[in-house]
């Protein structure tokens, strides 16, 4: 096995990806495309399935010919994704009936505010560990059987199949012969008992889904089927699977329970190992299935921020004051401070802890010397912010003592906001040497199944840390800095609802 890869597919919200893997987890070829984000309506976002797909498949065929791997080569794929995004299609023509739905789209709000005026919150959440919000699959599902017109007789009839990125991926690597997703992503669809293990008849009858629809769950280090023949000429197992965050917990060795993870992506995502532990947050943090390896489940508490990466993107491409993300850390170092200035992302609204679909995006602060140094000191700023709002409420839900955090995703390349998520939450910041973590994770989960690795134990041995950034803010500066941005947030709230 030491001459075999691991392919890791990294499907994620704006690009595919492909990573390829050693058995010392070296990355050894990769090959990314970005695909087209779709705006319907304000709040909607939608993206083609089958766009994806073709994406997916064209970088995993990239990969290994620009670098000359044969595919016999490959012990294992394994597949981590975009999360809660939602997909259905005709199990016979293997065609979506309607573009996937994305996790940030949110117009399925108003059906979100009914389920809770028939009092389903509580249940929800005991059920699912999730609080009720468009975030999550189901009441995109319900939407699509809703709105699309045919759609709900064909699911009944049990034309139709239905499931997150992953799901979908399955489906097509293995010729349409496998549906099916792992316990990570079942957990974050809010129709999935995390306690049971099941999908769950009550909710499923109260949204009004018909159980044909959805895919078998399995572990997610584990055999889900082979890649079809045709598209490499060999087949290949596909054993692990995992949503992006959950993969990403995986990636950074984070297999003790305390241990936290921060992903800085589009969005923003930090996870906590509770080990077999359900912790239930009394302050909007989720309860979810980390993952499951050899029947046994592991769970985290997880809190969510919707933008991120996303607020640097927007300084790019709508105002278009940076060319390229990695302009804003020495913009940033150009000056002090923000100058007074603090900048609320919630361009679709607010995650944990404040759940607010009707917040909307807001820059406070500014005057005549306001420049755009400081409004973009003031993104990055909020990206560390968001992650400390989570945090604070994570120590205290938990009752663990958060010692360090891991952090990985795109964002983490910026000692600026690396440096100032230490400072504002008191914590030490640990930098891997590789923050592909989410694709090392979807790779570790394959290859324990074939025996790459042959337990946790290797892939401990395989993290190395590369740069830990340390607290050095004052902490009566610190406190200021943060009443001040809960107070911006304030002014964000309720924005369209009012």
């Amino acid at each position: 096995m030491g001459e075999k890869y691991v392919v890791a597919l990294d499907q994620g919200t704006t690009s595919c990806r492909t990573i390829v893997f050693d058995s010392l987890g070296r990355t050894v070829a990769q090959a990314s495309r970005e695909f087209r984000q779709i705006y319907p309506e304000p709040g909607w976002v939608e993206h083609d399935a089958m766009e994806i797909w073709e994406c997916q498949l064209a970088t995993l065929k990239d990969a290994l010919a620009d670098n000359n791997i044969s595919p016999d080569r490959i012990a294992s794929i394994g597949i981590t994704n975009q999360r809660e995004t939602l997909v259905v299609w005709n199990r016979n023509t293997g065609k979506p009936i309607y573009n996937a739905i994305v996790w940030q789209c949110r117009r399925t709000a108003n059906i979100c505010e009914e389920l809770k005026k028939k009092g389903m919150e509580d249940i929800i959440h005991k059920k699912t560990g999730l609080v009720i919000d468009a975030y999550f699959s189901a009441t995109k599902l319900y939407w699509l059987l809703n709105q699309v017109p045919g759609a709900r007789a064909m699911a009944v009839a049990g034309e139709l199949l239905a499931g997150t990125i992953d799901t979908w991926l399955i489906w097509n690597l293995t010729g349409g012969k496998v549906h099916a997703t792992d316990y990570s992503n079942a957990s974050r669809t809010m129709f999935f008992n995390i306690n049971e293990l099941y999908w769950d008849d009550d909710l499923l009858e109260t949204l009004e889904i018909p159980v044909k629809m959805l895919p078998q769950v399995k572990d997610s280090s584990g055999y889900f089927g082979s890649l079809d023949k045709a598209l490499l000429g060999h087949e290949i197992p596909i054993t692990g699977v995992a949503g992006d965050q959950h993969a990403a917990l995986f990636g950074q060795a984070c297999f003790d329970k305390g241990m936290v993870k921060n992903t800085y992506g589009t969005g923003c995502f930090i996870l906590m190992n509770t080990g077999e532990e359900r912790k239930f947050s009394t302050n909007n943090l989720l309860t979810t299935i980390a993952w499951r390896i050899g029947g046994k489940v592991e769970y985290a508490l997880e809190g969510s921020v919707f933008s991120a990466g996303a607020a640097v993107q927007w300084l790019r491409d709508e105002l278009q004051i940076i060319k390229t993300a990695a302009e804003t850390e020495d913009l940033a170092l150009a000056v002090d401070d923000t100058n007074g200035v603090y900048m609320v992302p919630a361009f679709v609204g607010l995650g944990a802890p404040y759940w607010d679909p009707y917040a909307r995006g807001a820059v406070l602060g500014l005057t005549r010397g306001a420049n755009k140094k400081h409004l973009v000191r003031a993104v990055l700023e909020s990206i560390a912010y968001q992650s400390m709002d989570i945090l604070d409420i994570m120590e205290k839900d938990s009752g663990i003592d958060i010692t360090q955090l891991r952090v990985d995703g795109g964002a983490s390349a910026n000692s600026f906001l690396m440096q100032f998520q230490a400072d504002i939450s008191g914590l030490p910041v640990i930098r891997p040497e590789n923050t592909e973590t989410t694709a090392m994770g979807a790779a570790f989960l394959a290859g324990l199944e074939v025996g790459v690795w042959q337990g946790k134990k290797d892939i401990v041995a395989i993290w190395k840390e590369d740069q830990r950034f340390l607290p050095r803010m004052d902490q009566r500066v610190r406190d200021e800095k943060y009443r001040m941005w809960k107070r911006a947030v304030s002014k964000s709230t309720g924005w369209i609802k009012a």
